[in-house]
């Protein structure tokens, strides 16, 4: 349906930001076992080093680029312009939709204190949205019965949509390995229901305009994020620099 184009190892769809909630709106609503993955520098990386994570991004439904650097890499390998479709966007943007439209919108990962702040949230904010359930699963690995317990439920409710939020690359590992089995569309939204629900800020739109949001975040948790940014921001540049030179070559 959509063009797909390869950044580094990860094979990103082409597509506009209005065009993607179109599509994931059709899916919700014909309930259509289907998952979206957010494709950003660590995301990446992540594809890159682990074969078999690449596998699961590679079987989405779509890989939209979230990150300011996949956009850029579109531009310099191929030449074309493609809109940024990041996770802290696309959220509020399918709740507008789902308000218009009273869709059911299912919540599943982050903790029981961010779920039950983003619902209030939900309801101040879009109140035609109908809350399906939420699920906060806990931190270790699910048994094969508490994760049929969570499929039923979720396909119990009828939701149309269901945003998921473990962390990548969790979330992505988790859509892949049971959206077949979920009459839904996942999307993979991770720190966007902190954001969302008024828990944690974004950064200014200077640097979202500039892709410097990684950088914000950096500022906010630097003993955690230091690491991961030095090598995966830097590992990314040299092998966009790599591709690049052999393109021209």
């Amino acid at each position: 349906m959509f063009q797909r184009f390869q950044i580094i190892s990860l094979s990103v769809h082409h597509l506009s930001f209005s065009a993607c909630v179109d599509t994931v709106m059709h899916w919700g609503f014909s309930h259509t076992p289907s998952y979206v993955c957010f494709a950003n520098v660590h995301m990446t990386i992540e594809a890159h080093n682990d074969k078999l994570f690449l596998q699961n991004l590679d079987n989405a439904s779509l890989v939209v680029a979230d990150g300011t650097p996949i956009t850029v890499a579109f531009r310099l390998l191929y030449g074309i312009k493609q809109e940024r479709i990041a996770g802290m966007d696309f959220m509020p943007a399918v709740l507008r939709m789902a308000n218009e439209k009273s869709a059911k919108i299912f919540l599943y990962g982050s903790t029981e204190q961010v779920l039950d702040k983003l619902v209030r949230k939900i309801e101040e904010i879009y109140p035609l949205v109908k809350i399906a359930g939420k699920i906060s699963p806990p931190f270790t690995a699910l048994s094969d019965e508490e994760l049929s317990n969570h499929i039923e439920q979720i396909n119990s409710t009828e939701a149309h949509i269901v945003l998921v939020s473990l962390g990548c690359p969790k979330q992505e590992k988790w859509m892949a390995a049971n959206s077949h089995r979920i009459r839904a569309v996942l999307l993979g939204v991770g720190g966007a229901f902190a954001v969302t629900a008024g828990l944690q800020k974004r950064s200014p739109r200077w640097m979202q305009k500039y892709g410097l949001e990684w950088f914000h975040r950096l500022c906010l948790e630097p003993r955690r994020m230091f690491k991961r940014y030095l090598y995966t921001n830097s590992y990314f540049l040299v092998l966009l620099m790599k591709r690049l030179a052999v393109k021209k070559g």
